[in-house]
């Protein structure tokens, strides 16, 4: 970085005073003619000062007065701009301008006057003299010219060859400059560059698994030196972090298989487990000759209430581990609820309103009979007013929502988190109400089914304030 700012910095320093003379000289040689630019408006002055009076003798006219006026003060103003700064003979050339300049112009004043008069004599011999000494100024501002434009010329050239000094000065220098430089910078990317390419060429062998390289490590202490000294260090061990890698790597993927198999083993050890909690041929069988006995009674209720029975142990064997369509879980809360109450004497009010459209969208069986259980065993069971149970399904975009609410107990904001978590409520096979699938095993198998973790909402307001379980499932899983 300093090898490329103090160049920098140099020929902007050179730049600006090359400016600064530049400008000096310029300013300079501006002025050397100014003297003689000066002697030239004079000399128009005066002639626009002898042509005006001409003019007004001719034809005395206010006009030709004005303007005579106008051409008078501009001479004066240009006599009064001429300077004082001549030397040697050209200061009594000046002087004997300015004498005769006063004197041509009384002379002409007087003139005006005997015109303005009527003096035909006195204007006419005074045009005759101030003409003589118009001729003789005119003269003397031309010597005085000549003569200043004389030593401006020496002056030009002298400034002219001193602005061509500096530029082949400056040119030299910067020059020297630029090669000082290229040189300085040649010398310095090579030191860089060399130790760089060969780290490359050792980073390209090690990339191709050759790790038995040279590596040149620069005595320098320089950001390339440490990085050449920390890559030769890295090399020496890099073989061992591969190898550790891999191990690590093969560990894991052991531990993921098995842990895999054990998930598996668990959820076919647990279907099984339910599966074999009943004996489905020996309930199928004696439900089915208690639903005949009652039919010969002619006891019609009883076997209503037998045959909702028989269907929902029937449903609940074979499509334990199957997905379903919502309405087929629908009936099977029916079946549920109407078993209950057979139980309870109709003690729980259940209300339903559902949408019929969608009722062949597939969701994992028994996972809406479940969450109704709970409700009825822990929101309405021990209440001290009439129990409700609320099912709807309705569309929210492109999911479909299952809410099942209760007017009871309601849930604690940290008991709705660990049911959420998997540590909530679970089933308890010891009950003669339960069917033994908790509401973790729901909300699982729901969030297998259908890739999302996001698949149920818990609302309770409070104590006393009854509880909402909404499950979201997809329209298209």
């Amino acid at each position: 970085m300093l090898s490329f700012f103090i160049p920098i910095f140099v020929i902007l320093v050179m730049n600006v005073y090359m400016y600064l003379n530049v400008n000096s000289m310029i300013a300079r040689i501006n002025e050397v003619y100014d003297s003689n630019v000066r002697l030239s408006e004079l000399a128009e002055n005066l002639t626009a000062v002898q042509n005006s009076v001409r003019e007004y003798l001719e034809n005395k006219g206010t006009t030709a007065l004005n303007e005579y006026y106008r051409a008078d003060q501009e001479y004066r103003s240009s006599m009064d701009n001429i300077g004082s700064s001549y030397t040697g003979t050209m200061t009594i050339m000046q002087k004997n301008i300015q004498n005769q300049s006063s004197k041509y112009l009384a002379v002409v004043d007087d003139t005006v006057q005997a015109k303005r008069g009527r003096n035909v004599e006195g204007y006419r011999t005074g045009y005759e003299e101030a003409e003589q000494m118009y001729a003789d100024l005119q003269n003397c501002i031309y010597s005085l010219n000549n003569e200043q434009f004389k030593i401006n010329s020496d002056n030009y050239y002298i400034l002219l060859s001193s602005l061509r000094y500096m530029e082949i000065i400056s040119i030299v220098i910067l020059l020297f400059i630029g090669v000082v430089n290229i040189l300085a910078l040649f010398l310095l990317t090579n030191s860089m560059t060399r130790p760089l390419v060969a780290l490359s060429k050792a980073a390209d062998k090690v990339a191709g698994g050759d790790f038995n390289v040279d590596i040149e490590t620069p005595e320098a202490g320089d950001e390339i030196g440490r990085v050449s000294r920390a890559f030769a260090g890295m090399v020496g061990s890099i073989q061992l972090y591969i190898t550790e890698i891999r191990e690590s790597m093969s560990r894991e993927s052991r531990m993921k298989e098995s842990e895999l198999m054990m998930q598996t083993r668990m959820r076919e050890a647990e279907l099984r487990s339910l599966q074999a909690q009943i004996n489905p041929h020996f309930l199928f069988n004696t439900l089915n000759a208690g639903a005949q006995l009652a039919m010969m009674e002619g006891a019609d209720k009883t076997t209503e209430f037998i045959q909702n029975m028989a269907d929902f142990f029937r449903y609940n064997i074979k499509s334990i581990d199957k997905d379903v369509s919502l309405n087929e879980e629908l009936q099977l809360v029916d079946k549920y609820i109407y078993i209950l109450n057979v139980r309870f004497d109709g003690e729980i009010h259940y209300h339903k309103e559902t949408d019929d459209s969608l009722g062949e969208i597939r969701i994992p069986s028994m996972v809406l009979q479940p969450i109704v259980e709970n409700a009825v065993n822990y929101g309405i069971r021990n209440i001290e007013w009439e129990g409700h149970i609320d099912l709807k399904t309705y569309r929210v975009g492109d999911m479909v929502h299952i809410s099942i609410a209760d007017n009871g107990v309601g849930m604690t904001a940290d008991k709705i988190e660990k049911i959420l978590s998997g540590d909530g409520i679970a089933a308890d096979p010891d009950k003669n109400d339960s069917n033994g699938i908790g509401l973790g095993n729901v909300i699982e198998r729901i969030r297998i089914f259908t890739g999302r973790e996001d698949v149920m909402d818990i609302i309770s307001e409070g104590e006393g304030k009854g509880t909402e379980f909404i499950i979201k499932v997809p329209m298209h899983v």
